[in-house]
């Protein structure tokens, strides 16, 4: 088979592949796996081996000329040195943590352990080191503005918006929770429980290991909720929106041509729309409160239901070591985090839009 012809049949494959459905779940795959196998592929060698095999990949990749189009935009630069920086911590981080779990259960002291009886003077060392550190990233920074023009474009015209219209990267994890959720809740209440959240987790988290130390085996929860917080609904995110979001904002694989005719007929319908008209096969209710009263239980039972049957089931003995507020803390945070991936799936399976759709008085939920 001629190799140009393969080269195609594969780029097909991984744009079947990597759908918003599938690559959310491959992701999630993923990083279940990177810590399942952690032992494996932080070892040196292989983390090596799939480094190289991953750069090598992507110099093919870019040669198709439409996703050479997507990475070559001064302003996704950032997005490609963020996702590599992402995976070099995680390796450090991994690593560090096999190591220290292996020296805590030998009942030896972890490496954090070791070198803190290693005094280093702040003069001259440190400042030597932060010295070099400025005059690389300076050279680099100084590289980087010379060779990356400043993507500014035209004056902004209400005859002609850019298509898509795409916020900057730092915000493309909020603009794609905007798509599954209306904006007082993506734009506002979702970023503020993220700050709430974070600033709350020292106060609500009992467990005194871990600290000043890498290790999993003593915080297996706390650093798997961090990681699919941090990496799959945000990281993830910022991906989507720059890789596959498109014209229009529809869906693209990574080596599909951006064709502004695109046009998906998707027909999003509301919870209670799939009650009253597909399953009782009647007209929605005038009432408001009638109405929407499915997609009111299906909230309450989420948020009120939930956390106590976590605490029986699932989470007890988490729930008697943190007692009822901490542990109530926890779990509405937790669902909370866990909204998102669900009203994304539900979107992307069966068109649900709102669960609760009130636009009289411009509530969706």
């Amino acid at each position: 088979m001629d190799p140009a012809l393969l080269f195609d049949k594969v780029k097909d494959i991984l744009d079947w592949l990597l759908g918003p459905t599938t690559f959310f779940l491959f992701s999630v795959a993923g990083l279940a796996a990177l810590i399942i196998f952690r032992e494996s592929w932080t070892r040196p060698k292989v983390a090596f081996s799939i480094a190289v095999f991953s750069v090598a990949f992507f110099l093919v990749s870019v040669t198709d000329h439409d996703l050479a189009l997507t990475v070559k935009k001064p302003d996704n630069v950032p997005i490609l040195i963020m996702v590599g920086l992402l995976a070099l911590s995680l390796w450090i981080a991994f690593r560090k943590m096999v190591l220290n779990d292996k020296l805590t259960s030998l009942g030896l002291p972890t490496i954090e352990g070791r070198e803190s009886k290693k005094r280093v003077l702040c003069w001259p060392d440190l400042l030597y080191q932060e010295f070099i550190c400025l005059i690389i990233i300076s050279i680099l920074l100084t590289w980087w503005a010379i060779e990356l023009k400043a993507p500014l474009e035209e004056p902004a015209s209400q005859a002609k918006t850019p298509n898509p219209s795409k916020a900057p990267w730092y915000f493309l994890g909020l603009q794609e929770m905007l798509v599954y959720f209306d904006p007082w809740l993506a734009g506002v209440v979702f970023p503020s429980y993220i700050i709430v959240g974070l600033m709350a987790v020292p106060y609500i988290d009992p467990n005194p290991k871990g600290n000043g130390y890498y290790t999993f085996k003593q915080r297996p929860f706390a650093i798997c909720t961090y990681l699919f917080g941090f990496v799959v609904l945000w990281v993830l995110l910022i991906m989507m929106g720059t890789f596959l979001r498109g014209p229009n904002w529809n869906f693209f694989g990574f080596y599909e041509y951006w064709d502004v005719h695109k046009v998906e007929a998707l027909t999003n319908v509301n919870l209670s729309e799939y009650f009253y008209n597909h399953f009782l096969g009647r007209a929605l209710p005038e009432s408001i409160i009638l109405r929407e009263l499915p997609g009111f239980i299906v909230v309450a039972a989420y948020f009120i239901v939930l956390p106590p049957i976590l605490a029986n089931t699932v989470f007890r003995k988490m729930y008697q070591e943190m007692g009822f507020i901490r542990f109530n803390a926890m779990a509405h945070m937790l669902i909370f985090m866990a909204a998102l991936p669900i009203k994304m799936a539900l979107r992307w399976t069966i068109n649900l839009k709102y669960i609760v759709a009130i636009p009289e008085k411009f509530f969706n939920i």
